[in-house]
C-alpha cells in the first residue's frame, strides 16, 4: 500500500555519513544543523549552496546555474532589478509601521484592489499567507457564528496552529479537529458515471457541510487553495469550483479563495485563479508571490465581513503594509503589468504543456499533464500496477538537480512533478526544461 508523505517530505535531504559529499558543503550542514537543527529542511540529496540569482537562473557556490522551475516567490523573477530599486529607495527614505500614514500604502492598496471584484474592496496587510490564512479563519467564524472547516484531503494553508488544523498535508501523522472535515481532490478521473466534476465536488461539499451540522459545528468555511497545489494541481474544467460555492453559501459559510500559491498572474488568463472559475470569493488570501520575496502577504474581503472582525478584533500588525512592503508590492505589480507577464504566462505555460505532451508520448510512466498557465503538474504512475511512481518522480527531480534545472513534487503520494517557474519564464528556458526531461526519463527508462 503506497503511504502518505508529508509536504516537506516530498523532496528532502537525509544527512548520513555513508553520503559522498564534499567537506565544504558537508561543514555548511553541520553548520545549519547546529543552529536550526537536524529537521531544518533542506532540498536534494545533494543539498546546494546558493549564492546569487537573476530571473529564471540561480547560481551556487561553485559556479554552477540552475534553471528554476519551482520557486514561486521570486513571482517576477529573482532579483528583479524595478523591484530591487523600489525597496531600496523606500528603505532610505522612511520604513515604519501603519499607524501612521504615508501614501505608498494607500497608492498600493488601490491599485491591488483595482485587480479584484468590485465587492472585494477592503485589505488587511500581513507578512506571511500562514497569517493570512489565520485571519481569514477567524473572520469566517466571527460572521458566520460557526466553527466548522472544509478543506481538500492533502491540503497546505500554513504553518501557525489555527493554520496547521486545516492543512492535512503537513502532519506526519493526520490529526485533524473534529471540526475539520477534509474532502477529495477534484479529479477527474475519479468520477462516477455521468457525473462532472462540478456536480461531485459540490456534493462533497454538501456532505461534509452536513457532517459539520450533525455534529454540532456548522459550517463556517470551504478553504481551497484555488488550484489544488498541493493535492496535485487541479484547473479544469473552468467553472467547476462554483457549484461548492454556492453550496458553502446555502449552509451559512464563506469561500475562502487560499491565492498565496496560483495568484498573481501564476495561471495566466488572470491575476486570481478564482476568477478563472467565474466566481466571487467572501475572502481572498494572498502572499509569497506578493512582495517577489519581501515578506508580505495580505488579506482580502467585504466591507460587511471587515466590520465585523473589526467589531470583535482590536487588530494590528507591526510589519504588515509597512512603507518598504509597499513599495515593493507597488513594483510587483507594474512589472507584471509593464512586462505583459501574464500573456506570457499563458503563451508559454501553452508551450510548456504542448512539449511535455510530446515528452509523454514516449514516456508510459506519464498518466497525466495538468494546469494552467504557468503552474503545472505531471503526474507519474507505474504502468504495470497503476499506481503512484513516487522513487521515479524522487530520482527525476535528483536528476533533473544535477542536469541544471530545480523542480519540486506534489500529491498525497509524492507522485507530481510540481512546475512553477518565475512569470519570466521564456520559450527558451522552456525548451532547456524539455531537452532535460527529456533525455534524464530516457535514461531511466527499461532497455
Amino acid at each position: 500500500m503506497t503511504t502518505k508523505t508529508p509536504i516537506l517530505g516530498l523532496n528532502r535531504f537525509e544527512f548520513n555519513d555513508t553520503q559522498s559529499i564534499d567537506t565544504q558543503l558537508a561543514s555548511h550542514i553541520r553548520r545549519r544543523h547546529r543552529t536550526q537543527g537536524e529537521n531544518s529542511v533542506l532540498f536534494y540529496k545533494q543539498p546546494i549552496e546558493m549564492v546569487s540569482a537573476r530571473g529564471t537562473w540561480m547560481t551556487d557556490s561553485y559556479g554552477n546555474r540552475y534553471l528554476d522551475m519551482y520557486n514561486n516567490v521570486p513571482s517576477v523573477g529573482h532579483s528583479h532589478p524595478r523591484v530591487v530599486e523600489a525597496m531600496t529607495q523606500q528603505a532610505l527614505l522612511l520604513n515604519t509601521n501603519t499607524r501612521y500614514l504615508f501614501s505608498v500604502l494607500e497608492n498600493y492598496s488601490e491599485a491591488l484592489l483595482e485587480t479584484f471584484p468590485d465587492d472585494l474592496s477592503n485589505i488587511i496587510f500581513t507578512c506571511t499567507g500562514s497569517e493570512s490564512n489565520d485571519i481569514a479563519l477567524r473572520m469566517a467564524r466571527m460572521v458566520t457564528g460557526k466553527q466548522g472547516i472544509i478543506v481538500t484531503e492533502n491540503a497546505y494553508h500554513g504553518n501557525t496552529s489555527a493554520v496547521m488544523e486545516v492543512s492535512p498535508s503537513g502532519h506526519k501523522r493526520q490529526q485533524l479537529p473534529p471540526y475539520v472535515k477534509t474532502i477529495a481532490a477534484p479529479d477527474p478521473r475519479t468520477l462516477p458515471m455521468g457525473i462532472s466534476l462540478a456536480e461531485k465536488f459540490a456534493e462533497d461539499v454538501r456532505q461534509a457541510a452536513l457532517s459539520l451540522e450533525s455534529a454540532g459545528y456548522g459550517s463556517a468555511a470551504l478553504l481551497v487553495d484555488t488550484i489544488f497545489s498541493s493535492d496535485g494541481v487541479f484547473a479544469d474544467p473552468v467553472g467547476f469550483l462554483a457549484g461548492a460555492v454556492e453550496v458553502i453559501h446555502q449552509f451559512g459559510g464563506v469561500f475562502i479563495a487560499d491565492e498565496v500559491q496560483p495568484g498573481f498572474g501564476r495561471t495566466g488568463s488572470h491575476y486570481w485563479c478564482f476568477q478563472r472559475h467565474g466566481i466571487v470569493p467572501d475572502i481572498v488570501t494572498l502572499g509569497k508571490p506578493m512582495g517577489n520575496g519581501y515578506p508580505m502577504s495580505a488579506v482580502i474581503t467585504r466591507p460587511d465581513i471587515l466590520a465585523t472582525f473589526n467589531d470583535e478584533t482590536e487588530y494590528f500588525n507591526t510589519f504588515g503594509g509597512n512603507p518598504v512592503a509597499a513599495a515593493v508590492g507597488m513594483s510587483v505589480l507594474n512589472v507584471i503589468k509593464d512586462e505583459g507577464l501574464l500573456e506570457n504566462a499563458s503563451r508559454n505555460g501553452l508551450y510548456l504543456r504542448e512539449g511535455l505532451s510530446c515528452i509523454a508520448r514516449d514516456c508510459t510512466s506519464i498518466s497525466a499533464i495538468r494546469g494552467a498557465g504557468l503552474f503545472n503538474g505531471v503526474e507519474f504512475t507505474c504502468p504495470e500496477a497503476g499506481g503512484p511512481d513516487t522513487p521515479l518522480v524522487q530520482t527525476t527531480i535528483n536528476r533533473l538537480r544535477d542536469e541544471g534545472v530545480l523542480i519540486g513534487a506534489a500529491g498525497t503520494f509524492g507522485n507530481i512533478l510540481k512546475i512553477r517557474s518565475p512569470l519570466c519564464f521564456s520559450q527558451e528556458d522552456a525548451d532547456f526544461f524539455l531537452d532535460k526531461l527529456g533525455r534524464v526519463l530516457k535514461g531511466l527508462r527499461p532497455t
